[in-house]
């Protein structure tokens, strides 16, 4: 009790002392802050399909194999309780919400705030990311497996069980089809099924909170910690309790889609909800199943299911439609969570190129197709190796408790970026590493009952962001950088030679260097050296990913006016970068302030005024056979250039024109061959 009593002390002062500011500044910038009926309408349709679906199973994975008694059920239930309200209230509504990137939340966008201090915090920064994907491959499954299994509460459907695998890879396909139209559409759509929902939940918790009032003891967390002290596998059974806080992560990561203001009056909603439906399954279990120990057997007998028994035979049928489009939502809330996570890891250089499409012009509303359709095969692949919500409980949870470790580890860091008293973090990071090593521990005595398959997932996943990451830092260690202005004059007469025939009247480069005063070497080599690209007007173009997620500013530097010029793009890490457009854009700024002239200099051209055309060398680096790297890097860049090739081209990932795109590709030679023992033998 005492320790409860302090994260709600730490959560009042941190609240106090730098939330009011943030919340002033942000409401200024980002109107989602604003609290609208629309906003919480879609708020409900977007944030919380995930958490508001966990009634479903979580006291039916907890009753599995054990007696029901009133240690089992008051035990339990005060642990859902305070769980959801340690987790989900205390530490994602109230705390993790106010680390928002202007306006936008998740994994990346708090490692954008903090990866700065430390440079290892981009390891947990991948590790939660990486478990986040993997945790959105298991949640449509079990959520809509779990509410067509409904259906066997029906006399009339008690053979349907073989169906279930068939009726649930339908709506998935369904569900996974309508994502390219957008999440403003879904959430407008569903918000009012969510609605109906919560309100279903907690009607059907009222009805039968009088089958045994003894459950409001659950509100003292005492019976928890007497639960999890003497119950003989509470360890594992805090397994299943984990289950009811799931979905919170995910709220963190659609924060840019709603705002934290609507997140935050809409939760209380919620969270009422779902309290009152768990009392009314406690109380119903107490009433009409004490003492019975529910085995297969039994289940097959009495066809126990704790959700479902809560409602009269002739309402089920309509509950289950309820259910199922409520687990369409907690989908919705994963995949849309995952876009956002996979799109800022691109923009963070975390994670190959995908091509990203925009269903409609609101804020945050993003679709991948390629991630689309890799998350369907995969939700695909889990349906038909568990075929059953009871089994797919095991693999559930694992992953998503490890995101929630990293985001303890990644907010302490932000704690300590805002200046907050050092005790007030280490109370936060201790209290809240215990609590979540206590839930990791449960959930990995299901490691071998189906755990090992999200660890799978996610490990797959933290290896192609860790090769991605680590090939660019290997690259970056050999990039050759030379000062611009010793090349300027070879530049200059190369330009005015017309022995040399012309490459293009405007050629553009996009380079890595942040000092303007340097170019890379390859550049120089591919205008000077491989074949002379003469050209009237040289362009530099560097794109400049920023922490924050929607800044769109450029600079210009006239290097040699009309003859060199360096573009900046500042390029917020949600922004889309198609350079082509924002190029053009600039020259056209450019030309309206009679800074440059872009008529083609062509004296037949000239004469018309006809505006000179535009290449865009793209620089494809390939790797050589000429290195010499040490086994695990060699893996590491083999692995890099395989994922490039299957993943969007460069000119592709930076919106260029195909048309007006030059590709030219050069060895990436990162450690040479030093120790070549070559002989010569006679004359």
């Amino acid at each position: 009790m005492a320790f409860i009593s302090v994260i709600i002390s730490l959560t009042a002062f941190l609240t106090y002392t730098f939330g009011n500011p943030i919340s002033k500044r942000q409401d200024v910038r980002i109107p989602l802050n604003r609290v609208t009926t629309a906003g919480l309408i879609v708020a409900l349709g977007i944030i919380y399909g995930d958490i508001g679906t966990s009634p479903l199973y979580v006291f039916n994975a907890i009753i599995n194999d054990h007696k029901i008694d009133e240690h089992l059920i008051i035990g339990s239930l005060s642990c859902i309780i305070w769980t959801i309200t340690l987790q989900t209230t205390v530490k994602y509504v109230w705390l993790v919400l106010r680390a928002d990137n202007r306006g936008e939340g998740g994994t990346f966008a708090l490692y954008a705030l903090v990866r700065r201090q430390k440079k290892w915090l981009v390891i947990p920064a991948m590790i939660g990311g990486a478990a986040l994907l993997a945790d959105g491959i298991i949640t449509p499954p079990i959520s809509v497996t779990s509410a067509v299994e409904g259906l066997k509460e029906i006399r009339y459907f008690k053979n349907i069980e073989q169906y279930v695998v068939y009726i649930v890879l339908v709506i998935l396909a369904m569900f996974f089809f309508l994502q390219q139209f957008g999440t403003a559409s879904i959430g407008k759509f569903f918000g009012p099924l969510m609605f109906i929902w919560f309100s279903m939940l907690a009607v059907l918790g009222i009805i039968h909170i009088s089958d045994d009032f003894s459950v409001f003891k659950a509100f003292s967390p005492h019976y928890a910690f007497e639960f999890l002290r003497t119950y003989p596998s509470a360890l594992f059974l805090l397994g299943a309790v984990f289950l009811c806080t799931t979905g919170a992560e995910a709220l963190y990561s659609d924060l840019g889609h709603c705002g934290r203001d609507n997140i935050r009056i809409s939760w209380i909603f919620v969270k009422s909800c779902l309290v009152l439906n768990y009392l009314g399954q406690g109380a119903s279990l107490l009433k009409n199943h004490s003492g019975l120990v529910i085995d297969e057997a039994v289940k097959a007998q009495y066809g126990i299911n704790a959700f479902y028994d809560l409602m009269p035979e002739w309402f089920i049928i309509i509950g289950v439609v309820i259910a199922t489009s409520a687990a369409v939502i907690a989908s919705q809330a994963m995949i849309s969570g995952s876009f956002t996570l996979i799109s800022e890891a691109m923009r963070l250089n975390l994670w190959p190129k995908l091509k990203i499409r925009y269903p409609s012009e609101e804020r945050g509303q993003l679709f991948i197709p390629s991630l689309n359709l890799l998350m369907f095969l995969g939700c695909v692949g889990v349906v038909l190796y568990f075929r059953t919500s009871s089994r797919m409980e095991a693999a559930y949870g694992l992953a998503i408790i490890v995101t929630m470790l990293m985001t303890t580890v990644l907010f302490s860091n932000y704690l300590i970026s805002r200046r907050v008293n050092k005790a007030y973090i280490w109370i936060f990071l201790i209290g809240y590493t215990i609590i979540e090593s206590l839930f990791l521990y449960a959930l990995m005595q299901k490691f071998t009952h189906g755990g090992y398959i999200t660890l799978l997932i996610g490990g797959i996943m933290f290896m192609v962001m860790y090769a991605w990451f680590r090939a660019r830092k290997i690259k970056n260690r050999y990039v050759e950088f030379v000062r611009l202005d010793h090349y300027i004059p070879k530049i200059q007469e190369l330009s005015n030679d017309r022995s040399v025939p012309k490459y293009s009247t405007h050629l553009v480069y996009l380079t890595s260097a942040y000092n303007p005063k340097e170019i890379e070497h390859k550049i120089i080599y591919s205008i000077l050296s491989r074949k002379p690209k003469r050209a009237d007007i040289y362009w530099l173009v560097h794109v400049d990913t920023l922490d924050e997620p929607y800044t769109m500013e450029y600079k210009v530097e006239h290097i040699i006016p009309n003859d060199i010029i360096r573009i900046d793009f500042r390029l917020g890490f949600r922004v889309e970068p198609r350079i082509n457009l924002l190029f053009r854009k600039v020259v056209e700024d450019l030309v309206a302030n009679k800074e440059v002239n872009i008529v083609s200099r062509y004296e037949s051209l000239e004469r018309g005024k006809v505006t000179g055309d535009f290449s865009f060398v793209v620089m494809e680096k390939y790797l050589s056979q000429d290195n010499d790297l040490p086994f695990l890097e060699r893996l590491i860049m083999k692995f890099h250039f395989w994922l490039k090739e299957v993943s969007l081209s460069e000119e592709r990932g930076f919106g260029l024109d195909a048309s007006t795109v030059v590709i030219e590709k050069f060895p990436l030679i990162v450690s040479p061959v030093t120790n070549l023992k070559l002989k010569r033998i006679g004359e």
